[in-house]
Parts: structure tokens; C-alpha cells; sequence
């Protein structure tokens, strides 16, 4: 007997079509509401100042011009601050997508004594917010002596609870049969780790990668608390120079906002396929 196939009725195909259409506009919007400051800083990064603050004001520029980024150069030394921002983000990212992956490997794969007690720690931690902890983590670079240096700024955010809990999230939907195999291959734990589960977590390692990256190149408390001289500032602190109390440069404040904001815009364009292939593949439990 053949099925026969369910009719939609032409009441049904309008209001399904209706729903599709107004879903697709409501994006559209959201995504133009969300990108409108963004678009509005590049414009105004090649506005001459008196269109800046212009009323009633022009989305776009009547003339362009790009003596805003010539300004930022002679005001401040761009150039180190995007060098100590990529040493600072790079080493950062480097050094806490490998511990973040092991400590998520340890409490998704290993069994061990208070494993799950030491979990609940790390992340009821996550409830503490960093300007609680700002004062005694300062005391002790501090007492290590290593403010103004890199040491400094590197090691204390090594590593995260945020991470942990993403990668082992991530390590949870391997199959267990994997790390039985490579036990009977005489693989020790960390043999299984490196050359069976690391591998297979490309996705994921990449969008921890991209999201420390990012999060440290944006960060400004953190640099500004550790550092004392303009040789270890981070290019987020450079910004800040353009706004003061009574006055605020805003044409070389875009500018350098647009600096700041293009090499994280080209990691996106690179990284976005791992944000969507670690969120599909974090979805399947296996």
C-alpha cells in the first residue's frame, strides 16, 4: 500500500512562508543593528574632525581623508603597541589552548580522587568576578617581581576556567573505544592524548585559540595594572590616550580603533568555519 502523502493546505504554505520571511528580516536587522556602530567607527575613521561632530550627522562622509591614522603614528607608537599585543594575545592563546586542553582531557577522560569535587571548585570560581581577585593576584606578581615584564603579563592568564569547561565538553563525545585501542597499542596517557584525542579536536582547539586571542588583545585592565612603561603597553591602552576628561580626539580615537579592530576581523574570517564545526560537533554525543 502506498502512502499517501500529506497535503498542506494553501492557508498552512502562506503562514509557513510568512514566518520564514520574518524570521529572515528580523536577522537581517539584528545583524544591521549589531554592525552599525562598527560600520559608523570605519566611517568616521576617515572623516575630517568637523563631520565628526557635525549636527545633524552624515553616516557618510562627505569627503575622506586619512590624516586621523597620520595622527595616531605621531601620538603614539603604534607600531610597539601592536608588537606587545601580538606577544602578549600569541603566547597567551599558545600556552592556554595546551594546558586548557589537557586539564579538559583530565576531568572528561580520567578518573581520579575528588575529580568531581575539584570541578565544581573550578567552576564555582567562574561566579568570581576579576575585580575581586585584581588586588592579590597584583600582590603577587608583585612579590615575584615581575611587574613590566611579559612574565607578568603571560603566565597569570595561562589558563581558564572557561576553557577547561568548553574542551572538556569537547573531549566528553569521543568514543571510549579510542583510548582502549590505544592502550592495547601501548600508548601511555599521554601518548593517547597527543596522538588520538588532540587531533581530533582541531575544531574546538581553534576556537579556543580564536576567542583567547581575541580576548586578550581587547584586554586593557589586566595590561594596565601589570605594566608601568610605554614599552609593555598593549595597543588597547594606546586608545584610551585619545580620550581624556576634558577633551577627546575623536578622529585619531577611530582611527586607532580601526587598527585595533582589523586583525581580529581577519581571525575571523579565517576562523569562523571552527566556531560553527566545534558548535555542530559539540552537539553530538557519542
Amino acid at each position: 500500500m502506498k502512502k499517501r502523502k500529506k497535503r498542506i493546505s494553501p492557508v498552512a504554505q502562506a503562514l509557513s512562508v510568512s514566518c520564514r520571511a520574518f524570521t529572515i528580516l528580523f536577522l537581517i536587522l539584528l545583524v544591521l543593528l549589531i554592525l552599525a556602530p562598527v560600520v559608523w567607527m570605519f566611517f568616521s575613521a576617515f572623516r575630517p574632525p568637523d563631520q565628526i561632530v557635525e549636527y545633524p550627522p552624515r553616516f557618510f562622509p562627505k569627503n575622506y581623508v586619512i590624516q586621523n591614522f597620520r595622527d595616531v603614528y605621531k601620538m603614539i607608537p603604534v607600531n610597539k603597541y601592536i608588537l606587545n599585543s601580538f606577544i602578549f594575545s600569541g603566547s597567551v592563546t599558545l600556552g592556554s589552548t595546551l594546558l586548557n586542553s589537557m586539564a579538559g582531557y583530565a576531568f572528561a577522560r580520567m578518573e581520579f580522587k575528588g575529580k568531581n569535587v575539584l570541578f565544581m571548585m573550578f567552576m564555582a570560581s567562574m561566579m568570581i568576578p576579576f575585580q575581586v581577585i585584581m588586588i592579590p593576584l597584583f600582590m603577587i606578581v608583585f612579590y615575584m617581581g615581575m611587574l613590566d615584564t611579559y612574565r607578568g603579563l603571560i603566565i597569570p592568564q595561562l589558563a581558564g576556567v572557561g576553557g577547561i569547561f568548553f574542551l572538556r565538553s569537547f573531549f566528553i563525545t569521543l568514543p571510549a573505544q579510542l583510548e582502549e585501542a590505544g592502550r592495547l597499542d601501548g600508548l601511555t596517557e599521554f601518548g593517547i592524548f597527543f596522538r588520538i584525542m588532540l587531533p581530533l579536536c582541531k575544531t574546538a582547539l581553534m576556537t579556543q585559540a580564536v576567542l583567547s586571542f581575541s580576548g586578550c588583545w581587547n584586554n586593557l585592565l589586566w595590561p594596565l595594572l601589570i605594566t608601568s612603561s610605554n614599552d609593555k603597553r598593549m595597543l588597547a591602552n594606546g586608545i584610551m590616550y585619545f580620550v581624556g576628561q576634558n577633551t577627546v580626539n575623536y578622529g585619531p580615537a577611530f582611527a586607532a580603533g580601526v587598527i585595533s579592530v582589523l586583525p581580529l576581523l581577519i581571525l575571523f574570517v579565517f576562523g569562523q568555519k571552527y566556531f560553527v564545526n566545534s558548535i555542530v560537533s559539540s552537539g553530538i554525543k557519542g
